[in-house]
């Protein structure tokens, strides 16, 4: 009789703690919630983030907003909690708090809430490819060996080397990824061009906004490059616009700061030269336009791109969007970065008589570029 009343009893002790724990939760949810990150800051090494969070475009939005709380249905999530509350308590505390590549995809996974616009035009672009259509692609695969550098672009998130990630590391195959859950998982996230706690003034109503390229700030704060090596964003205002050369000529190249993010993946090789490595740099007919003047930011749709300077016809009479270049077919011979009048009119270009159609389309087309290049 007495052993079942003590079961009872601890049976009575358990459920008391488990109604306490029931009620807790959601009060500590609120109070983290709605303390404007002050919860936070308690522990002194968030001190920085916290500063920075409080003079950044998302000061207005809780921290559990965009890094998860109690109720975050992650078991991962709240063992990291639990390791850093672990860490903090040994006073084992590291100099800077930084998000690891795995958080780093799971914050960028919550931008979509606000930022749909963005979002949609990511979703729907190469730079939203996943894991298995960059890594397992036999063509590439069979053409170079996958290495470490790979991840410089295609997988800034992923928490380790080439060899963690693909097998075999070969040119024969097959390949399969160690991980198969990062088969549709998106290797380039928000995060690996934007970083969160950056100056600026709260987004205002309606979050969703019509804006082209040509038509925002040059140089948003938010743009900066994730580097997986130190695990922090470096600021595109800090990264170099390159110096490229066609042959023995310096290339002019549009001031627009933004493209020295472009330029960290869309590389050329040691020596500058245009159009090789990855590199896109416009020379000939385009040259001296920013990326950003025919490419949309997360989209990189350019359907429309040609009417942002040009009239239908070219200032040779010739349609631009149907006259042979990649623009119209990724097989032509003429890439639309690279073209130039030298690669039809081997002879000579023609100059306009004064007064005529193609004269006045000459000009407007000068005008145009010039407005652009000055961007």
């Amino acid at each position: 009789m007495l052993i079942h009343l003590s079961s009872i009893r601890r049976v009575h002790i358990l459920l008391g703690i488990l109604l306490l724990a029931l009620l807790a939760l959601p009060g500590a949810s609120l109070y983290y919630e709605y303390s404007g990150g002050r919860s936070c800051a308690r522990c002194h090494e968030i001190w920085q983030p916290y500063h920075e969070w409080q003079s950044s475009a998302h000061r207005d939005i809780a921290c559990t907003e965009c890094h998860g709380n109690v109720f975050t249905l992650d078991a991962g999530f709240h063992l990291n909690n639990i390791r850093r509350l672990w860490s903090h308590l040994r006073n084992d505390v590291p100099e800077q708090i930084r998000l690891k590549p795995p958080q780093v995809y799971e914050t960028a996974e919550r931008c979509r809430k606000c930022h749909q616009q963005e979002w949609a035009g990511w979703a729907g672009s190469l730079h939203s490819a996943t894991y298995a259509e960059i890594f397992l692609d036999p063509t590439h695969n069979r053409q170079r060996r996958l290495a470490d550098d790979c991840l410089r672009c295609h997988g800034m998130d992923f928490a380790g080397g080439i060899r963690d990630l693909v097998v075999p590391l070969n040119t024969t195959g097959p390949w399969r990824l160690h991980d198969a859950r990062l088969a549709s998982r998106a290797a380039i996230t928000c995060l690996d061009c934007h970083q969160m706690h950056r100056q600026g003034l709260p987004l205002m109503k309606p979050a969703v906004k019509p804006q082209t390229a040509t038509t925002q700030k040059i140089l948003q704060p938010s743009l900066a490059l994730f580097d997986r090596r130190e695990l922090m964003h470096v600021s595109a205002g800090r990264l170099p616009l390159p110096e490229m050369r066609d042959g023995e000529r310096i290339v002019k190249i549009s001031p627009d700061r933004r493209q020295a993010l472009c330029y960290q993946c869309h590389a050329p090789l040691a020596t500058f030269e245009v159009a090789s490595g990855d590199d896109r740099t416009p020379v000939g007919v385009h040259e001296g336009l920013s990326c950003l003047a025919c490419h949309e930011n997360h989209g990189q749709k350019t359907r429309a791109s040609c009417a942002t300077c040009h009239p239908r016809l070219s200032n040779c009479g010739l349609d631009v969007e149907t006259m042979d270049t990649t623009f119209k077919s990724t097989k032509s011979p003429h890439n639309i970065h690279f073209v130039k009048c030298a690669d039809c009119h081997a002879k000579g270009i023609p100059k306009p008589r004064p007064g005529t159609r193609r004269a006045r389309l000459a000009l407007q087309l000068t005008v145009n570029s010039r407005q652009l290049t000055a961007r």
